[in-house]
């Protein structure tokens, strides 16, 4: 097989990634490229390889493809970098399709070369990774690979070059960028916190439309999207995540203002008459116990059990309104005396 990048060649040399491996202009030293060996999915493998030709790790490089090379052999492959500095890659909406104990998957790919030179070109095209299924392979093992592909010089911005799809039919769907940033900041800050039967799951979408309040009769609604992850679940109480978008930020994990208390009891024993509950300030947190979202009245409402029974506890209402969630009632349950008979210690209801 011919080199799959031999429409660069008169060029230089080009290699790609699932995502751009460097995002200034400045050039950026092989030792100091990021170093990614991923063979979790398509885009993944894709942007180890081109770790691997950013850091000028050839051999890594050249082994993320299979039986079929990208040149004739390993030292034609090398030569043919010498005249790289950097490859920018973008890809595309990945579709895949089921064959005889394997999966195939298209990756559209966009690329922005720039030789030692300066100069830049841009290519575009699609590349077809394989992955075999494991319960039919023997030792030793091959994970996902590169099949084959193909790169054509494209005339567009490289931002606007990528493919929307691959072959004949019609374009995947848009991807969501908002729910892919909420993901991504849920498993990297709770990946090691959360129960692993959660972390797989998809959150709950909502989407929050809404008028600030200095917004003139003839100004556009504007939306907030809000992203429900389920976090873990204990004896009584469930633990979840909140994220939003921001206009400013894109994507910010929700902070949820709780009361901090002064309890007293008679005799400082919790099982004695209760003699008063008092805020004495506030803190934030993370966190929503038993926590649930309205549609309707636009409000988050947690619930956190002190004992299974339920009978010492406390809640907060949370209010979407001007852009972002704020507290507008805590009530507070501290008797331990088998009753549900909460009091409530902040009351913003009347806010505007």
């Amino acid at each position: 097989m011919r080199h799959i990048f031999l429409v660069a060649a008169a060029f230089f040399s080009l290699a790609v990634s699932g995502q751009a491996v460097f995002a200034d202009d400045e050039p950026v030293a092989a030792d100091q490229a990021p170093y990614v060996d991923d063979r979790s999915d398509a885009a993944a493998v894709i942007r180890s390889l081109y770790s691997a030709i950013n850091r000028h790790e050839f051999a890594r490089a050249w082994g993320y493809y299979g039986d079929t090379k990208p040149a004739k052999d390993f030292d034609t492959f090398v030569k043919g970098y010498d005249g790289t500095d950097k490859v920018d890659v973008e890809t595309g909406a990945i579709s895949d399709e089921g064959a005889a104990g394997s999966i195939y998957y298209s990756v559209p790919v966009a690329i922005r070369a720039t030789g030692k030179d300066g100069k830049e070109a841009v290519f575009a095209g699609c590349y077809t990774l394989r992955q075999v299924s494991a319960q039919v392979q023997a030792p030793p093992f091959q994970p996902i690979f590169i099949d084959k592909g193909a790169l054509k010089p494209s005339k567009a911005e490289f931002e606007e070059a990528l493919p929307p799809s691959c072959g004949d039919g019609p374009p995947p769907p848009k991807k969501d960028t908002a729910l892919e940033q909420a993901k991504k900041a849920f498993l990297a800050t709770y990946g090691n916190q959360c129960d692993k039967q959660f972390l797989a799951d998809e959150p709950t979408v909502f989407s929050i439309k809404y008028k600030d309040k200095d917004a003139q009769p003839g100004d556009a609604e504007k939306e907030t999207r809000l992203f429900h992850f389920s976090c873990s679940a204990a004896a009584y109480n469930e633990a979840s995540i909140y994220y939003m978008t921001d206009e400013v930020s894109g994507v910010l994990q929700l902070q949820f203002t709780e009361p901090e208390l002064d309890i007293r009891y008679e005799n400082n024993d919790s099982d004695a008459k209760l003699l008063g509950v008092t805020v004495i300030g506030f803190h934030t947190s993370g966190w929503a116990t038993n926590s649930d979202y309205d549609e309707e009245t636009r409000t988050i409402s947690t619930f956190n059990k002190w004992r299974g029974i339920g009978d010492a506890s406390d809640a907060g209402t949370y209010l979407f309104r001007n852009g972002n969630f704020s507290l507008v009632q805590y009530d507070v349950d501290a008797s331990y005396d088998g009753e549900e008979n909460p009091q409530t210690v902040v009351d913003y209801n009347t806010a505007p």
